[in-house]
């Protein structure tokens, strides 16, 4: 791995590049120069394996993930791991953030072989692609009861060698197995209508398996469930359930004040390793600091806690300034790595921060950021602050205010120094998911904290994306890196993108968002919809056919694609009066009750839909008066309210012609007076119109 950045030269580039070197993929990039005969996914790899019979050993990893660094550097630049591979395998290394499909179907295969799966993901396939014998992390030599790296290779190849029948009759068992559990896992029978008794007992679940001390569910390690915690607040804002909501405004609180959370540059890494959210797993995902923008965006909307605001902003922040391309879309990770060392870049020793701060000021924020001499990870330090500032404020004898004052200006002087540092490396190829995800955030945030520049971003990311990832036939490709968009896209960047552009239609009334966002929906039900058991497959009817076609209905730590398309499908109907919309967004909730029955902390993001499907329908459509400034005043107030059942159709004064032809929101309802307007309707059921922008404020105003 480069001890700089994912972006640059390999280690071991004094040697030959391999086939990887023509891939455009950080994570590919980083062995292009390992001594392994690598080859990307394609043709060429799998004509060879059947040219010659021989097994294929396929390596998925990513970029940001520290134990497939680990693998690469004990085995795949060790040139005698590489001369056994080379031997006897066709050895395939896959990006699983490029092809997120081979990772489903073949980590399937991993989980039902070993009971367990994680990344490096290793998994040996006969030459039609079946499974046959796989694991994560393999270490170099046998070590804690596991069997080391040449040791597998060697004994997989005498076994391929010596009972070749049999092992082919295992892995074409295998596959009719992972065929069979895709066809269950597609949508089954629920025991009933859908009703909010689940989302009653899944906000139950969820308090229950609330960790009363630190926040979050469950033990170590623990990870942020952004999709579980805008489900509570959901759950407050349908019922007025208090412990919902403070099982939710706790939970970010604490991970907000913790470790987990970069106190000086913004932004969350990707899980906690202990309970208390102190020692993250120092990657930095897109997607986390998406999703969990929006859960404190709706926090704050609940609560009017000034705290949520800063943090949502300043995870934007960093979003804006570290993981985004000049052209305007976002990139996909952080390693936790920087210098061959998880978190180094991050930590800091007592000496470190006095020696920048002085010693009076040091010391306050050695103080309130738990910083010691004798470290609180690995004898450095982690910053974070277990308690309220206040509370610093009142045991160092100081005014609150002045004290934040001061701490500002002290993590500003810490951040530029640590500037300095060798920085981890970055992922920086474009996830058309990804973006969608960040690209509803800024939406979000644009509106609720009158941040225009994030409206701005948004705008430029999703211009961006449907450009440069949009086919002439309308479909989406799924990844760009270095001016190439390739792999046709999945469910999961349909969804997730029509989510992001709705909601940028919602934050700023241009029409073109929302047309491109109908366009696509139209495109996604055509390619993935599944027309016997509603729902959708996780790969479209144009996409490379492989082992099992599956339905994608269990979040992981992005949210599944099935709840995301019905989320995002159910939106688009409210604005559209789309009736098919409505209908096939109902059937995807439907075709995941089997989830939403048995395992609903595995379908959050379906929980969301269902809340939506089963609330009363609410639109507020806000026309445009003469003055452009008026009109602007009362978006951010329809958004400074936490509304989650409602949907906004804002319409500028220029494009009321245009928008009025497809929303029938916004058919027959005029600016009056040429004042700003707001017509609101609630289950059916219109109030009488307000115009004048004090009158629409004070009916929108928040009720806390």
């Amino acid at each position: 791995m480069s001890t700089h950045s994912a972006e640059n030269e390999p280690r071991g580039s004094d040697r030959p590049a391999n086939r990887l070197a023509g891939e455009t993929s950080p994570y590919l990039l980083q062995h292009a120069r390992n001594p392994v005969d690598w080859f990307p996914w394609g043709p060429e790899a799998l004509a060879r394996a059947r040219a010659e019979d021989r097994p294929i050993f396929l390596s998925i990893g990513y970029s940001a993930c520290h134990w497939c660094h680990v693998m690469e550097r004990e085995s795949f630049e060790n040139p005698d791991v590489a001369r056994i591979m080379n031997a006897h395998f066709v050895n395939v290394k896959v990006d699983r953030e490029e092809r997120p499909d081979l990772d489903q179907v073949y980590m399937a295969a991993v989980q039902a072989m070993t009971g367990q799966g994680g990344w490096p993901m290793s998994v040996f396939l006969t030459p039609d692609l079946e499974p046959f014998f796989g694991g994560t992390y393999f270490p170099p030599t046998d070590a804690r009861g596991m069997a080391g790296f040449p040791r597998v290779l060697l004994s997989v190849h005498r076994a391929w060698t010596e009972r070749r029948d049999e092992i082919r009759q295992s892995a074409a068992g295998m596959a009719e197995h992972l065929r069979k559990a895709a066809d269950l896992g597609a949508g089954r029978e629920s025991s009933g209508p859908l009703s909010t008794e689940l989302l009653d007992r899944a906000a139950t679940a969820l308090i229950r398996s609330l960790d009363a001390r630190n926040g979050g569910f469950g033990a170590a390690p623990k990870f942020p469930h952004p999709m579980d915690l805008r489900l509570l607040l959901r759950q407050h804002a349908r019922t007025g359930d208090a412990q919902a909501l403070h099982a939710a405004t706790f939970t970010l609180g604490k991970m907000a004040r913790g470790g987990i959370y970069d106190h000086l540059g913004g932004g969350f890494s990707r899980y906690s390793t202990d309970e208390r959210w102190l020692v993250p797993h120092f990657e930095k995902m897109l997607y986390d600091n998406a999703l969990l923008t929006s859960a404190y965006v709706e926090a704050f909307q609940i609560t009017g806690e000034p705290s949520f605001a800063a943090t949502a902003r300043e995870t934007l922040d960093y979003v804006l300034g570290r993981m985004t391309d000049p052209d305007g879309p976002f990139y996909s990770t952080e390693d936790a790595d920087s210098e061959g060392k998880e978190g180094k870049y991050y930590v800091w020793s007592l000496g470190e921060v006095l020696d920048v701060l002085g010693t009076d000021k040091g010391r306050n924020f050695a103080l309130t950021y738990d910083v010691s001499a004798q470290g609180n990870w690995e004898r450095s330090n982690i910053l974070n602050p277990p308690r309220p500032i206040a509370e610093s404020a009142r045991d160092l004898g100081r005014d609150p205010a002045e004290l934040a004052a001061e701490l500002a200006e002290s993590r500003a002087a810490l951040l530029a120094v640590r500037e300095r540092r060798v920085p981890p490396g970055k992922d920086t190829k474009v996830l058309v998911a990804w973006n969608g995800m960040a690209i509803a955030a800024l939406a979000q945030a644009g509106r609720a904290l009158a941040e225009p520049r994030f409206l701005e971003a948004a705008e430029k990311a999703a211009g961006f994306l449907l450009v440069r990832l949009r086919t002439p036939e309308g479909r989406l490709l799924h990844t760009y890196k270095d001016g190439v968009a390739r792999v046709d896209g999945f469910l999961d960047d349909y969804a997730c993108l029509i989510d992001g552009l709705t909601r940028l239609y919602e934050a700023t009334g241009a029409p073109h968002w929302i047309e491109a966002a109908v366009g696509l929906a139209d495109v996604m039900i055509a390619e993935f919809r599944c027309p016997d058991r509603g729902g959708f497959f996780y790969t479209g009817e144009s996409h490379e056919v492989l082992l099992t076609r599956q339905k994608d209905l269990f979040d992981a730590a992005t949210p599944s694609g099935n709840g995301m398309a019905a989320t995002a499908l159910l939106r688009l109907a409210a604005l559209t009066g789309r009736e098919d919309f409505d209908r096939v967004g109902r059937e995807a909730v439907e075709a995941a009750a089997v989830v939403l029955e048995s395992a609903p902390a595995a379908g959050g993001q379906t929980l969301l839909a269902l809340d939506l499907m089963l609330a009363p329908s609410r639109e507020l459509a806000i026309v445009a008066g003469d003055d452009p400034g008026e009109f602007a005043t009362v978006l951010n107030a329809a958004f400074a309210r936490f509304r989650p059942h409602a949907v906004v159709a804002p319409s500028p004064a220029e494009s009321h012609g245009e928008l009025s032809r497809f929303l029938p929101v916004l058919q027959d309802r005029p600016a009056l007076d040429g004042r700003v307007t707001l017509y609101d309707c609630e289950a059916r059921t219109c109030q009488a119109p307000i115009s004048g922008v004090a009158a629409v404020v004070a009916a929108l105003a928040p009720a806390r």
